[in-house]
């Protein structure tokens, strides 16, 4: 029984443009329906994206919260109290015993506790449990996140290396003393810096770093039928999900939880990454993998200091103005006062600047608070 007697509880969602709720307020309220609790909520009002006068939006700035969900709690005494932690809601308004209660009678839906990285098991994560992973670690440092998955899985999780960011990845792993495994995707389109980039990294870690290739039959069919620069008119999608996207999918197939170096800076499209997800779009020998984001919210500036402070190699590309570096063909440096993805795929829409490698299936959530 919760302390407060008799309340009133209200939820605030985030909609994302598209209609659809966050990850994490989607994550928050399996928790809730797992837990029996979810009929205790009394209302939900949305903070829609790119409208300030939504309701939601309207709360959240006078409160001053900038998180997503949140829970604002009214006593029967007229007291209100704002929560932007569902497990320390569920904790203080319905007591400890909920907030640690498993949310299932089969002890491999349990939530995993992130906190104790060495407790093993086998099992398929659930919302559930991801939304209390995603709840735990999100005050995480980007090394206390490295070492909790790597503690966690070993060399069953593995990192995708491509850029400054995944450089910086490879960076915590090896100071976690933990087992990990890295692979990279070579598109065959690689500036010469880059296939230079990726020995010296092999070299200066010490680190074994598989190397993907696409289908040749598919590279070849494509370049026959349309020659070598058909994404210059058609767009990049068909040649990148040719020499990206299957290869990351044969990568992956083989582990059980993924780090990337996305953060929510990087481009529209990536403004609402969680730190934790359910990689909905593929799958490894225990189901849909955990993909984590350490950096996520880390800025470009962020990462940059870390990389100069601890000496970590990078892409001299790097120093001649490319910022955000893929294929030669389709990557340019970037003028004075562009955002870091503009050269990228400049010739499109800035909203369709993705390879599809962190671009869930239609219907998949994505997104992230606030």
């Amino acid at each position: 029984m919760n302390s407060h007697g008799r309340m009133h509880i209200t939820m605030v969602k985030k909609m994302l443009e598209g209609g659809r709720a966050c990850d994490k307020c989607l994550q928050a309220e399996q928790l809730l329906r797992n837990k029996g609790l979810w009929d205790k909520v009394n209302e939900v009002l949305w903070a829609v994206e790119g409208d300030a006068n939504s309701q939601g939006m309207l709360i959240a700035a006078n409160k001053g919260i900038t998180l997503a969900p949140f829970f604002i709690v009214k006593n029967e005494n007229g007291t209100e109290r704002t929560y932007d932690s569902v497990l320390k809601f569920v904790k203080e308004c319905f007591g400890p015993e909920q907030s640690s209660a498993s949310t299932s009678t089969d002890t491999k839906d349990a939530a995993p506790d992130p906190m104790n990285p060495h407790r093993s098991e086998e099992m398929t994560l659930t919302e559930s449990a991801l939304a209390e992973i995603s709840e735990q670690l999100q005050n995480s440092s980007p090394q206390q996140i490295v070492n909790w998955v790597l503690g966690r899985y070993g060399k069953d999780c593995t990192l995708s290396f491509s850029g400054a960011e995944d450089v910086m990845l490879i960076d915590l792993a090896k100071k976690s003393g933990h087992a990990f495994s890295v692979f990279t995707l070579d598109t065959g389109r690689l500036h010469p810096e880059t296939y230079e980039f990726i020995e010296r990294v092999r070299e200066h870690y010490d680190v074994s770093i598989e190397v993907l290739w696409p289908e040749m039959v598919k590279v070849q069919d494509l370049v026959r039928n349309k020659g070598l620069f058909s994404f210059y008119e058609e767009g990049h999608a068909e040649c990148c999900a040719i020499r990206k996207v299957e290869p990351l999918g044969r990568a992956l197939g083989k582990y059980r939880a993924w780090l990337t170096g996305q953060r929510r800076d990087q481009s529209p499209t990536r403004n609402n990454v969680a730190i934790a997800q359910l990689d909905a779009a593929h799958r490894g020998p225990a189901g849909p993998l955990l993909k984590l984001n350490p950096l996520a919210t880390l800025s470009q500036q962020q990462v940059w200091t870390y990389l100069r402070e601890q000496g970590v190699p990078y892409n001299p590309l790097h120093d001649r103005g490319f910022v955000s570096i893929g294929c030669a063909p389709c990557t340019r440096a970037v003028r004075p006062g562009e955002h870091e993805r503009a050269g990228r795929w400049w010739w499109e829409d800035v909203t369709k600047r993705e390879c599809g490698l962190h671009v869930a299936p239609p219907g998949a959530n994505d997104g992230a608070g606030p």
